[in-house]
């Protein structure tokens, strides 16, 4: 005869007692990463953003990598091997802090590392991934053009070989980590299709200005690339993929850890927004007895459980079987978009002093504009599930 438990009180943060969910190991590395950015990056951030600069980047990075974040998910040559739902995990508590710092990782691990690792040569790999994974190295992923954002087919950069060497020459846009990278994945147009480049930064002809006047993702550096008929020798190039499956199975990766990461700055916002309310005083009782103080509070909290649950879901069938372009594509859009709306009402509740950054709700919520368009948009992630249901290429 079953015997039923009692029930353990109920934490506001977690009614559903999601953290269930975990293993300890996996709560391990959530406690490790969530310590690390409450004692490193917490007590700065704010300030990073408002002077749109990250306090040095480089020592940051190797923290990361001292803690084994950095291309946490791929296995050998220095990284962690850890699991997709360990990387998730991850990803929302850096995102909980700044989606700047999430971005910084995401860039790293899931697009620069995870293309030489794929798609590498054995000494592109030895050359590159050990540094990367232990930050010594920073690197960045050159697909976006100032004219080629979600039709990536369109890109006008361009590699021609010329003798043994290949000649690159085109611009990049929006690259993350473009000015401080050691080395960049630079994909071009080639006689053959779309192919792939490792690029160190300090190839004569190579530059990488930084983009300013940001209002969003400013504890983040972003950057145009120029690539002005710079010479690579042969061995540059990746070369174990070509076309766009390349960098489109890249862009995948990174997609996985947004879901994750999203739910990390809308639950940032929402814990804001529950303590907050308790401690508001209007009409001589706090906000948090007024009901509909209690029902934007119960939609931020239903909407940060389903979209948290989503993640989780698509980390564990990702550690299972793999995912598919359009379960990805769910977890990007709906997740995405649940957040922003998390830190819209959030910042409601918190009135005026919602757009001050003594408060995180506005910092969110500006960097999430950002995240909803980056590595596919609203528009592409729709349409990527609408093909799926109807096997009808609505975007072509």
């Amino acid at each position: 005869m079953h015997t039923p438990h009692s029930p353990r009180p109920a934490d506001p943060l977690d009614l559903l007692e999601l953290d269930s969910l975990l293993t300890p190991d996996e709560r391990a590395v959530r406690d490790a990463v969530r310590t690390f950015c409450d004692r490193r990056v917490e007590p700065h951030i704010a300030e990073w953003f408002e002077q749109g600069e990250i306090e040095d980047i480089r020592g940051l990075t190797k923290e990361l990598g001292e803690l084994g974040l950095l291309g946490m998910h791929l296995e050998g040559y220095g990284c962690a091997g850890m699991s997709a739902v360990d990387y998730g995990l991850a990803c929302l508590e850096l995102e909980a802090t700044d989606s700047g710092l999430r971005s910084l990782v995401s860039v790293q691990g899931s697009l620069a590392m995870f293309a030489i690792h794929a798609f590498g040569s054995e000494e592109q790999k030895e050359e590159w991934l050990p540094r990367l994974a232990a930050g010594t190295a920073i690197g960045c992923f050159g697909l976006t053009e100032p004219d080629s954002g979600s039709d990536p087919g369109s890109m006008r950069t361009t590699a021609r070989r010329d003798g043994d060497d290949w000649l690159l020459d085109g611009r990049k846009m929006w690259i993350t980590n473009g000015s401080v990278a050691d080395v960049a994945v630079v994909w071009a147009r080639t006689e053959d299709g779309v192919r792939g480049f490792v690029v160190p930064t300090d190839t004569p002809g190579f530059s990488a200005p930084a983009i300013k006047h940001k209002m969003s993702l400013r504890a983040s550096v972003t950057s145009e690339l120029v690539l002005d008929s710079i010479r690579l020798p042969g061995s540059a190039v990746l070369p174990e993929v070509r076309g766009l499956r390349g960098p489109l199975s890249c862009l995948n990766e990174a997609r996985y850890g947004i879901a994750w990461g999203a739910m990390g700055a809308a639950r940032s916002s929402f814990r804001a927004a529950l303590a907050y309310s308790g401690d508001r005083v209007q009409f001589g009782r706090p906000i948090s007895s007024f009901q509909l103080t209690q029902a934007k509070l119960t939609d931020l909290a239903l909407e940060l459980a389903k979209g948290t649950l989503l993640a989780f879901h698509l980390g564990r069938t990702k550690d299972d079987r793999g995912l598919r372009p359009e379960q990805v594509s769910y977890g990007k859009l709906n997740n995405t978009r649940a957040a922003l709306e998390i830190c819209r009402t959030a910042r409601t509740v918190l009135g005026a002093n919602g757009i001050s950054l003594e408060y995180p709700v506005i910092r969110h919520a500006n960097n999430l504009e950002s995240i909803l368009t980056y590595e596919g948009t609203v528009e592409m992630h729709t349409l990527m599930i609408g093909q799926a249901l109807t096997g009808q290429a609505a975007f072509r």
